[in-house]
Formats: C-alpha cells, sequence, structure tokens
C-alpha cells in the first residue's frame, strides 16, 4: 500500500468516524446527563461494539461475502427501530436523572453498535476501497480493523470531551440540547432507511 492510498484511508477513517452518528451522540448525551464514571459502563460497551462490529466486517470480506446482505437488510430495519427508540429516550430524559434508577449500561453501548449500520458499512467500504486491493489475509484485515476501531474510539472520546465542556450550559439548557440530539438521530434513522 503507497503513500498515497494509506493517507486517502486514513482521511477517510477520520472523517467517517468523526461525523455524527447515533453512537457519538448517545455518548455526548450520557455524558452530559451521568458523566464520565456513571458512563464508562456505555462508552465500554460502544467501544467494544465499534471493533465487534469491524472485526465482524473483516470476516465477511475475507470469506463469508454472501451472507452480508441479508444481513445487512435486517439490520438496516432493526437499526433504524434502535435509533429511534434512543432518540425517543433522549427526548425525555433529564439531566443526572439518579431518581429513575437507569444507568447507563454496557449492553446499551454494545447493542447500539451491533445495529448501527452506518460502521457496518463504514467497515466494509474502508476495507475494500483501502485496504483488500493490497492486502487480502485475514491477519492484515485485522491490523487495519484496529486502525479503524481505534480511530472510532478516539472519535467517541472527542465526542465525550465535548459533552463535559458543556455539561454546565446543558443542564441549562437540556431540553433544547436533548430536543436537538433526537432529531440528529431521527436524521440517522431516516438516512438508513433512504440507503
Amino acid at each position: 500500500m503507497g503513500v498515497q492510498a494509506l493517507s486517502s484511508f486514513v482521511i477517510y477513517v477520520l472523517i467517517n468516524a468523526f461525523t455524527p452518528g447515533p453512537g457519538n451522540i448517545l455518548a455526548l448525551n450520557t455524558m452530559t446527563n451521568y458523566g464520565w464514571t456513571r458512563g464508562k459502563p456505555l462508552f465500554i460497551g460502544i467501544f467494544i461494539g465499534y471493533l465487534f462490529v469491524q472485526t465482524i466486517c473483516a470476516v465477511f470480506i475475507f470469506g463469508l461475502e454472501n451472507l452480508i446482505n441479508p444481513i445487512m437488510f435486517v439490520l438496516k430495519y432493526a437499526g433504524a427501530i434502535y435509533i429511534l427508540w434512543l432518540a425517543y429516550q433522549i427526548s425525555i430524559s433529564k439531566p443526572d436523572n439518579k431518581t429513575a434508577g437507569k444507568k447507563p449500561s454496557f449492553l446499551t453501548g454494545f447493542v447500539l453498535q451491533i445495529v448501527n449500520v452506518k460502521i457496518f458499512l463504514f467497515g466494509i467500504t474502508s476495507l475494500t476501497g483501502y485496504v483488500v486491493p493490497y492486502y487480502s489475509s485475514f491477519g492484515w484485515l485485522l491490523f487495519f480493523v484496529l486502525i479503524i476501531a481505534t480511530i472510532g474510539t478516539i472519535a467517541t472520546l472527542t465526542w465525550i470531551l465535548f459533552g463535559a465542556l458543556f455539561q454546565k450550559t446543558y443542564f441549562k439548557y437540556f431540553r433544547v440540547i436533548n430536543i436537538i440530539l433526537a432529531l440528529l438521530l431521527l436524521q440517522c434513522a431516516v438516512g438508513l432507511l433512504l440507503q
């Protein structure tokens, strides 16, 4: 892989990882509502789920590409339903709602990534478009999956940092911000269904 192809790959991964998506929006909202300590299980679920999905992409590309279309069809609708549920939950949430007894969970973050078609398409596109023309062994695919997952984790951590920086503003204007975040998630769900 030449410098041109590698730099194109990195730019593509950076742009896709840092743009708003369900995982980044949920991470931002969880940070502003619960903080780092209470939100950590959800964040870890997002990170592990992201790595898991990218590994699945590598497996499909390596030898199971005939199975991807039916699975993507199901994930498209399951993902849209889950994203709509998250949008609703965000729209009704209140800052630091300790009385509800709900804590951000690992499972919520992990499941979000499993049904997040954006990162499936992102992984498949980046691997087939930038890696497979140069490397086709499973080891190399996993190496590039680690790069993708690392950049994705850094992107989500950036969204978490923004949540921490704007936490005071969030507490003051939480209703408006939650509606905006819910609308962004709604846009993600609609965009997913229109693909």
